[in-house]
């Protein structure tokens, strides 16, 4: 391997194409894994740091590397699983994969097993948790499927206290997949087979899927639904299904900030019923005031009338997810949830309006919400090219009609 390290580390910025085929040039190394190593590690150069600065480590797929968890989200993972299994808890990674999560798990519990169906990802996992020190995560070569004998005597010999689990999205044509299941595993048709051995599974979901629906699905042992977003970007679903569980599920959302885990994140947590019967405010924008556009696991997680009554914040619109903040204490309070915006002037969406403020205001950004036309369109009736001179918005009022606000960020 240390000669395939080296290879690695010396052609890293290289054409891979031109890499594979040269191959005769280099008859002693394997260029198929080491072009697969030096795209993955690309991947992960800004995802999992601690993995890209160790040369010695192998990474003999990419779509491994592109769908992994980052150093941050796997992080917030291993935190969770604390939380639901105590100290000490064991946890079965049944999903193993490139064994970025399985490898954070490790620093908070007691034992992990890694289980990947893929044998490569399992060789490569066996070297790279050795040379990583991890001496308490061990390593399977299973498929796990309904009924299995392989995945009884996995549960049966390891006795996890959770089961892991990251679902497949993709068809075996590699297509990609939405509904539960259609992914691999089929966590629906595993549940009873899991939970006659433990009593947790901490479900991982594409940030693409319906929270609702999901939950539906799975059925009333769903006992939590964290939405995390990180780097302005939505990036999972992890369900805490829980065997002794039958009430209403949780809805936490979370956005982890850009240096997570040295701060804490931030989080707004709800239960559906409330959201169904929180009284909502509806106002006009005032040019003395602030916007509050909700990050990205606020906005997945569906808490639009709860943001009102809760944060004390008046919204544009039944369906204009924009809200009103009067001070800038409070302002500056809500920057962790989302972006604030200072309001510099509001005026009526019309073509005396477009034309006086994109003339104002030539190099902007432009967003377009609830209105009749998308953010592209109105950049050009605007005339504006990106820029900082400010950040105008073509949002539906309830109160008022469509407005065209010019704001600057807070």
């Amino acid at each position: 391997m240390k000669d395939l390290a080296a290879f690695v580390q010396e052609h890293l910025a290289d054409d891979t194409a031109k890499l594979i085929l040269s191959r005769a040039k280099w008859p002693e190394i394997d260029m198929d894994l080491a072009v697969a190593c030096i795209e993955s590690r690309r991947k992960l150069k800004n995802k999992v740091q601690d993995w890209y600065c160790r040369p010695e480590l192998i990474f003999p797929a990419r779509l491994s590397a592109e769908q992994c968890s980052s150093s941050a989200t796997a992080t917030y993972k291993a935190r969770f699983a604390v939380s639901i299994g105590g100290e000490g808890f064991k946890i079965a990674d049944l999903t193993g994969g490139l064994g970025v999560d399985s490898w954070y798990f490790s620093k908070f519990a007691s034992q992990v097993l890694y289980n990947e169906m893929q044998e490569s990802l399992c060789v490569a996992a066996k070297h790279n948790f050795k040379s990583l020190s991890s001496e308490n995560i061990s390593v399977t070569n299973n498929k796990i499927e309904p009924e299995s004998e392989n995945l009884q005597k996995i549960l049966t010999d390891f006795q996890p206290d959770i089961v892991f689990m990251d679902p497949a999205r993709r068809s075996e044509t590699g297509k990609k997949v939405f509904l539960i299941e259609d992914c691999s595993p089929d966590v629906l048709t595993l549940r009873s087979d899991i939970f006659s051995h433990c009593r947790h599974i901490l479900l991982k979901l594409s940030p693409m899927a319906d929270i609702t629906m999901a939950c539906t699905r799975l059925g009333s042992t769903c006992r939590e639904v964290h939405v995390v977003a990180y780097g302005g970007e939505c990036k999972e679903l992890l369900i805490w299904m829980d065997k002794e569980w039958s009430g209403e599920y949780e809805v936490k959302a979370v956005e982890l900030p850009a240096d997570y885990p040295t701060s804490d994140e931030y989080s707004f947590t709800f239960k559906p019923a409330e959201e169904k019967t929180a009284a909502v405010r509806f106002a006009v924008p005032e040019a003395s005031g602030y916007l509050f556009e909700p990050g990205k696991a606020m906005m997945k997680s569906g808490c639009f009338n709860l943001i009102s009554e809760r944060l004390g914040l008046a919204k544009l619109g039944v369906s204009t997810h924009y809200y009103i903040i009067g001070d800038a204490d409070k302002a500056s309070a809500l920057k962790p949830l989302g972006k604030v915006y200072e309001i510099i002037g509001c005026q009526p969406l019309d073509k005396r309006s477009i034309k006086s403020v994109g003339k104002e205001y030539p190099h902007a950004e432009v967003t377009a919400r609830n209105i009749p036309m998308e953010s592209d369109a109105l950049r050009k009736k605007l005339g504006v090219t990106s820029g900082d001179d400010a950040h105008i918005f073509g949002l539906k009022s309830d109160k008022s009609g469509n407005l065209l606000l010019v704001t600057n960020r807070y």
